[in-house]
């Protein structure tokens, strides 16, 4: 059995504005993806069953329903390929917490058993298949930092300095659909250009619903205030803070509160991922 094991790297949003709502319920929006060096682990091994098995199970999520199972199976369907899987989860994200860490697992599935099934897709037509397991798939595939606008999907490359950065989780989960079907989330944002981005306008449209219908995500922006400029990342829950070295990020980190999961990443602009397979 021939088995690799590969990063499955975290996200955040330097910033997210949301332009519109779009005709079929989803959003126009704007962000910046940032990867970090930090994340989950994949296990991926080619059986020669036709059956995908997950050896490991996430609470509240049946296998069926997993994203990682659904990319096994999506790319089993779209190159009728004739091996199966067994995959091991070593899970460090929270869910639920506006990391990317399903999308980022169905990513490193995708891309992982693209290799270890000889499927010869190219990334582009793997982010096809990806983009329809869940908006934040494509940027997880490229393997790079980017400028996203549409749903998400439609990404540019581009050169973020490489800060390092705390991130803290209160133990709560947020609701993704909960947030962008609310009410009184901000709609509405005028489109910037790519040459245009300056930190200035970082924002999280989000936040505000999120602050609103989750207390501890508010008790975190406040708290993580003390040294700089935190923003939550995605719908939530998780909240960051820049940092200028790891020393720094690290010292800070030393002071979370016990009732909050947290961990010190850098900022990458080539993902763990990708930088790994180049070595197999």
């Amino acid at each position: 059995m021939i088995s690799i094991t590969l990063p499955s790297p975290a996200k955040l949003n330097l910033f997210l504005h949301i332009l519109d709502r779009r005709e079929d319920g989803y959003h126009n929006l704007q962000t910046l993806f940032q990867l970090l060096d930090y994340g989950d682990q994949l296990t991926l091994a080619a059986t020669k069953k036709l059956e995908i098995k997950l050896l490991n199970k996430l609470d509240g999520v049946k296998p069926q329903e997993n994203l990682i199972f659904k990319a096994a199976q999506a790319l089993q369907q779209a190159t009728n390929c004739q091996w199966g899987c067994e995959i091991q989860l070593d899970k460090k994200l929270p869910m639920g917490a506006g990391l990317g860490g399903g999308s980022s697992n169905a990513a490193t599935a995708l891309v992982g058993l693209n290799f270890l099934w000889q499927c010869g897709l190219s990334l582009d037509e793997l982010a096809i298949i990806g983009s329809k397991l869940g908006a934040d798939v494509p940027v997880f595939i490229n393997g790079a930092s980017a400028f996203a606008e549409g749903t998400g999907d439609q990404l540019t490359p581009i050169l973020l300095d490489e800060s390092w950065y705390l991130v803290v989780t209160p133990k709560i989960k947020v609701s993704t659909e909960q947030i962008f079907s609310h009410s009184e989330l901000t709609r509405g944002a005028s489109a910037i250009k790519i040459r245009a981005l300056s930190e200035e306008l970082y924002r999280n449209d989000c936040q505000s619903v999120v602050e609103t219908l989750y207390p501890d995500v508010k008790k975190v922006l406040d708290w993580l205030q003390r040294f700089g400029n935190p923003l939550m990342t995605g719908t939530g829950a998780s909240v960051y803070c820049r940092f200028d070295s790891e020393v720094d990020a690290t010292q800070a980190q030393m002071t979370v509160p016990n009732s909050w999961n947290s961990f010190v990443a850098r900022g990458v602009n080539q993902s763990p991922l990708h930088n790994q397979l180049k070595n197999l």
